[in-house]
């Protein structure tokens, strides 16, 4: 018998209402067995495609990929053709959490795997996602999978929410020298760390100052994430598009099966 995909997760009021009055929320144990297996399995086809590439090509200066220490893995579920990635990307449990926070109409934004090195990984600044696009833009959703049980030692996220960080905004950033890091938050508070077993899930605000810590333990730390925004994302003066704008939901009701 196979597998089901999905969980039945319902995003609660109380959930809704942390998400627009703290800018995030947690799902713990949202994803399935099969999610999990089927994300993991990618993830480690990916990292030797990535590795097979940088040594085809170099790696820039400023290329945030570290090889054997750090990868961000980012769209490439079509050019790498991966059915499972998007299974996931599209699944009822995405339509429910992009209807409870972005609304009834959906794009894929982006999508991502963050995976830190045991023993290796390094840490990443305070930043807001929305910090790398700059211009103004509606905020957009992440939505933050933990493939392995994340705790402040291997290197886990921490948010801070609006009532710490300040109402949401957009903060201009700063590069850091020497690092391809990108800060925006400089104060003191350390923020919440998200604590919680493999295949729960994170979702905050691209308005929401969030950072990783290192991965201190001899495992790797494997995420998964997926971006969703209620309209197309553009350049500054609107003539192409930042990343993607793949339909995902029209009236409430998915448009990819």
């Amino acid at each position: 018998m196979n597998k089901p995909y999905d969980k039945p997760v319902t995003v609660s009021k109380d959930l809704r209402r942390q998400f627009r009055e703290e800018g995030y929320f947690i799902l713990e144990n949202a994803m399935s067995g099969q999610q999990i297996e089927d994300l993991r399995s990618e993830a480690a086809r990916f990292m030797q495609l990535q590795d097979e590439e940088h040594a085809r090509h170099g790696v820039g200066p400023k290329d945030i990929n570290q090889a054997g220490v750090r990868y961000f893995i980012g769209n490439k579920h079509k050019i790498w053709g991966s059915e499972k990635l998007e299974r996931y990307i599209y699944s009822n449990l995405m339509a429910e959490i992009c209807r409870a926070t972005i609304g009834d109409t959906a794009y894929l934004f982006n999508e991502q795997y963050v995976i830190k090195a045991g023993e290796k990984g390094t840490s990443f600044a305070w930043h807001q996602d929305s910090g790398y696009i700059g211009h103004p833009h509606k905020p957009y959703l992440t939505v933050w999978s933990p493939l392995d049980d994340v705790t402040e030692e291997n290197g886990t996220v921490y948010i801070l929410p609006y009532s710490i960080g300040g109402r949401p905004q957009l903060v201009q950033h700063q590069w850091q020298e020497g690092s391809s890091d990108f800060q925006g938050y400089f104060g003191d508070h350390p923020g919440i760390p998200v604590i919680c077993p493999a295949g729960s899930i994170a979702v905050f605000s691209s308005l929401t100052f969030h950072r990783s810590g290192a991965n201190t333990t001899s495992r790797p730390r494997r995420a998964y994430l997926t971006q969703y925004s209620s309209e197309p994302i553009t350049n500054q003066d609107g003539t192409s598009l930042w990343q993607l704008a793949d339909p995902f939901l029209q009236a409430g009701e998915r448009v990819v099966e």
